[in-house]
């Protein structure tokens, strides 16, 4: 009995040290912390989660776009940098609003356009001709401006400099190769000894343009004839004025003409007088070659100006104003045909683009 006795003390040792066991694991387990879940930690390897990509502002940007006067040069610039921007990634409507609008050739209504864009809080101006710039300059000192189709931006006080603009505006220029221009005239018509330039009086790129001619025009033989005018309405008389005077007539980038150019046109072949142009739209307009500017491009490389400033890689104040690097020779054919010209055919084949039509 007592060998029973100490058998059953024996079980319960065992029983009671069993049970000791079974409460202490239960109670590591129910202190532990809990695994993660696998949608929680999924492929991270033990590491941190990635940054989410910061996501755009919910205000699109807004851009304010001046026009001096509608023509087709100045529309291409305007087309070409609105195209630029959206290949660059601003989405029209979605990353970026443009408010554009056109002067009409006043200056004074520039400066209400730009007097709207600053109490409107842009976020940039664009600004294309020279008075243009000129307006957006006089209102803001604050608001970002990019400027386009200006000759000579130190000329007209918008920059301190070409190189280091110094404030809030910079751009791209539209100086023309005017004695290589000048040489077209020349190469056309060989007898060409008396040149007609019809031009603003009161803009100060066309003053420029002129006095490079003349500049130019000794080198190549040539008598420059000035034919300025004020506005619009002068432009088919300044047309009329150098019939019998001259043997071809060159028109600058010159807002005012350019936007007339049909009046030019239309004058010239009645007499048969040949026209050169200082940039391309103008011979796609009827003039008949030039060497220059692409504006639709120069718009492009505008943007690209754009896109580096509201990224904060550069400030208007140190960005130079840049010139387009690469000019092109166009020829119309046809306008050749209509004002009695008989093209070489070793211009022809150094045309990057020859107009059939």
């Amino acid at each position: 009995m007592f060998a029973s006795h100490k058998k059953r003390n024996a079980i319960m040792v065992v029983f009671f040290a069993f049970m000791l066991l079974f409460v202490t694991a239960c109670g590591q387990q129910s202190t532990s912390t809990p695994e993660p879940k696998p949608s929680e930690n999924a492929n991270t390897g033990g590491q941190a989660e990635a940054p989410k990509e910061e996501a755009k502002p919910d205000k699109p940007l807004k851009i304010g776009i001046i026009q001096i006067i509608e023509h087709p040069a100045l529309d291409a610039a305007r087309e070409g940098f609105i195209a630029e921007m959206t290949k660059l990634g601003y989405e029209k409507d979605k990353d970026v609003v443009y408010d554009i609008k056109s002067a009409q050739g006043n200056m004074d209504t520039a400066i209400s356009i730009a007097q709207k864009f600053q109490g409107d809080n842009v976020d940039m101006i664009f600004a294309i001709a020279t008075q243009a710039a000129q307006a957006a300059a006089q209102v803001t000192k604050d608001i970002p401006i990019l400027f386009t189709a200006v000759t000579d931006p130190v000329a007209v006080n918008v920059v301190a400099s070409m190189d280091k603009p110094g404030g809030n505006v910079t751009g791209t220029t539209d100086m023309n190769p005017v004695a290589e221009q000048l040489e077209l005239i020349k190469e056309i018509k060989a007898d060409v000894k008396k040149v007609g330039i019809i031009y603003s009086a009161g803009e100060v790129n066309s003053k420029v343009q002129v006095d490079l001619a003349k500049e130019a025009s000794g080198k190549l033989g040539l008598e420059i004839t000035e034919a300025a005018i004020s506005n619009v309405s002068e432009v088919k008389q300044a047309a009329e004025s150098l019939v019998g005077k001259v043997d071809a007539i060159y028109i600058p980038t010159d807002n005012v003409v350019v936007a007339s150019i049909a009046a030019v046109l239309k004058v010239a072949e009645a007499q048969k007088i040949p026209v050169i142009a200082g940039e391309e739209n103008t011979v796609k307009s009827g003039a008949i070659t030039t060497y220059g500017i692409e504006y639709g491009k120069l718009g492009e490389q505008t943007a690209d100006m754009a896109d580096k400033i509201f990224k904060g890689q550069a400030k208007p104040a140190d960005m130079p104003v840049e010139k387009q690097a690469d000019m092109k020779l166009i020829i119309n054919k046809k306008a050749a045909e209509r004002m009695g010209v008989t093209l070489p055919q070793s211009l022809l084949d150094r045309a990057q683009e020859v107009i059939e039509q």
